[in-house]
């Protein structure tokens, strides 16, 4: 599942993104902060619906993966209108969205925007608002001095993009703040999370899952979960959901209390 990517011209760069044709609606992957298309989830989804014929998208956010741009300079407005590029144009008509932590904000921005595309939605530890709710209140007052005066935070030793902020993306996220009322989508929405999650608390989802107002909505919560979800049985969870997902309009409305699934 490695196959050269194709690119489009967004606003903030070159996109790369790979187009599997099929079946639909089609499935479209939006990835987390500093993930790319790349990753286990992503090709494992994008292997499953080859098999399956299913139509599947898949792409990188500007300054992520084979896309153009520099990761600095990435908010989540950007990586929005990236998303939506993308779709645009290779994704045209009905598909089930599937957000990864940081993709799930992105997905859901998208629903709100574009709720007519929508057959379904997916979201796996979605960590909607996650600058001003998850990650900025675990900054020492030391950090945050440090992301003010510097404009840039690194909390790790690494390098890699994930362990690094900017002001910029903190300042752009207050604009795209979602939790505070309810979120109207149109379509059915399945959630998993792991309840050893340590970067978005379970508490956080279940607060998501509440302001969700959509046709039907189960929340499945997997025992001894991390954030990734990546495992063999989590990946199987996944794909499995994917293709026998629930899109065509007609489920009587209803909202599922939570479910826990115990992973082996």
């Amino acid at each position: 599942m490695t196959s050269e990517p194709s690119f489009v011209q967004g606003p903030n760069g070159q996109i790369a993104y790979r187009m599997q044709e099929g079946e639909g609606p089609i499935g479209v992957w939006l990835g987390g902060y500093a993930s790319d298309m790349l990753g286990t989830k992503a090709q494992a989804l994008a292997a499953s619906a080859e098999e399956a014929g299913r139509a599947f998208l898949r792409f990188d956010y500007t300054g992520h993966g084979e896309s153009e741009g520099d990761f600095e300079e990435g908010t989540v407005s950007r990586w929005y209108k990236d998303a939506e590029t993308a779709i645009a144009e290779a994704a045209p008509g009905k598909k089930v969205l599937i957000g990864s932590s940081m993709g799930g904000w992105v997905t859901l921005l998208y629903a709100l925007r574009h709720p007519e595309e929508l057959a379904g939605m997916i979201l796996i530890a979605p960590a909607p608002d996650f600058t001003e709710k998850l990650v900025y209140p675990r900054f020492s007052s030391e950090q945050r001095t440090v992301l003010e005066s510097d404009g840039v935070l690194r909390t790790g030793t690494s390098g890699h993009p994930a362990e690094t902020y900017t002001q910029g993306l903190f300042v752009d996220g207050r604009q795209n703040l979602i939790l505070g009322e309810t979120i109207p989508v149109p379509c059915p929405v399945r959630i998993l999370h792991g309840m050893e999650d340590d970067v978005v608390p379970t508490s956080h989802v279940l607060e998501l899952a509440e302001r969700i107002d959509c046709p039907s909505l189960t929340v499945t919560l997997v025992k001894g979960g991390d954030h990734r979800l990546s495992s063999p049985e989590d990946i199987e969870r996944l794909t499995s959901l994917f293709l026998n997902f629930p899109g065509d309009g007609t489920i009587t409305r209803h909202q599922h209390k939570p479910g826990i699934t115990n992973r082996p």
